[in-house]
């Protein structure tokens, strides 16, 4: 048996998600790039890049990675490149994405010819998160004024615009993009593509697949653009798991139960968003509060049914640990890093990497 705790990648899941891309890509036309600010689960790799064009990124680290361990088209942005790392970005990427004007005169001539995007603020969005809201008030994420941005279209081959959020509703995507549409269609039939970024979670049971095709078909050939996708939770959803081992039970009150992992090192964004864990089965008679072992007082996983008590030794698989999750881990107090375990599509299970002492002591000085 497997040490706990562990990211658990599951293949088959993933590939679920990765067939309903696919099937997205061939009736919709639009090219499909994996969000590496979500997933960079390079051990996966092997299988995604069969259903995806390549990678987009948020950083030089990330933008190296899409072209070193994936492949295929590989996008580069970033809210602000810095001086010392432009040239590095470049030389990885296919295309690069300003997110100003600013940044675009600073830095477009050093693109050395590739195709250059800019970032657009549409100033409408979908999130349940003001946290997470590109359209925030005083948002420092992309251009809003046609104008300004027409000024400078000589030197744009495409924009990228990302407003969604975990957005499973259609009718709100259809409608804002409609809203887009009408503030910037004059820009769009200027340039040669246009990516409509990540956030839409049309993997999720249930979302009309075929509807979507077709809008990004017809906003495609009305606007004469290639359309790009940036999925990153679309593509994982649902296809890792944070295997835990509880340590300690007690009863404060109600039943407590505290495991080999930490919400705050290992599924950060369960404190961000104040979400709650999933896991599997939560059926049963014996409820329970799951902590983690952080020093943390809010370190909680969650409270969820079981079908027998808790006592030390009892495994929790919690579910949804692949986007946002690994990409955030961090080594807050020492606590083992989760190994990452791979359960291949044939039900064999590997350890692709074990972290160790060293790793937490190479992280710091």
């Amino acid at each position: 048996m497997i040490q706990t705790p562990y990211y658990l990648i599951d293949k088959t899941r993933l590939l679920a998600n990765l067939q309903r891309i696919q099937a997205l890509r061939r009736e919709s036309g639009a090219k499909a790039v994996l969000a590496l600010k979500c997933f960079a689960g390079w051990a996966v790799f092997d299988l995604m890049r069969e259903y995806l064009d390549g990678t987009t990124s948020s950083s030089l680290y990330e933008v190296r990675l899409g072209r070193e361990k994936f492949g295929g088209e590989t996008h580069a942005y970033s809210v602000a490149y810095a001086e010392h790392e432009i040239d590095e970005v470049v030389s990885h990427a296919d295309k690069v994405i300003f997110n100003s004007l600013g940044q675009l005169e600073r830095f477009g001539a050093r693109a050395a010819g590739k195709p250059v995007g800019l970032r657009l603020n549409p100033g409408v969005s979908a999130s349940s998160f003001d946290l997470a809201d590109p359209s925030r008030p005083f948002s420092r994420l992309g251009e809003s004024d046609p104008a300004r941005i027409a000024a400078a279209l000589p030197r744009i081959d495409g924009f990228m615009i990302h407003n969604n959020c975990e957005n499973r509703d259609f009718g709100r995507f259809d409608a804002m993009l409609a809203q887009i549409e009408q503030r910037f269609g004059e820009l769009f039939a200027q340039v040669d593509w246009i990516s409509l970024g990540g956030g839409i979670h049309f993997t999720a049971p249930g979302y009309p697949l075929a509807a979507l095709a077709e809008r990004l078909r017809d906003f495609a050939a009305r606007h004469r653009v290639q359309v790009y996708l940036e999925p990153g939770e679309a593509a994982v959803a649902d296809s890792a798991s944070l295997e835990v081992t509880v340590l300690d039970t007690m009863h404060h009150g109600k039943p407590l139960a505290v495991v080999d992992a930490s919400t705050e090192a290992h599924m950060l964004d369960l404190l961000i968003y104040r979400e709650r864990a999933q896991v599997e089965p939560d059926a049963g008679p014996h409820r329970c509060l799951v902590y983690g072992k952080s020093c943390l007082a809010g370190d909680i996983f969650g409270e969820f049914d079981f079908p027998e008590p808790l006592q030390v030794g009892s495994r929790i698989s919690f579910r949804n640990a692949a986007g946002y999750t690994m990409v955030k881990k961090n080594w807050f107090n020492g606590l083992a890093m989760p190994a990452i375990v791979v359960r291949e599509l044939d039900g064999r299970e590997r350890v692709v990497r074990r972290f160790g002492y060293q790793d937490y002591v190479d992280s710091l000085s």
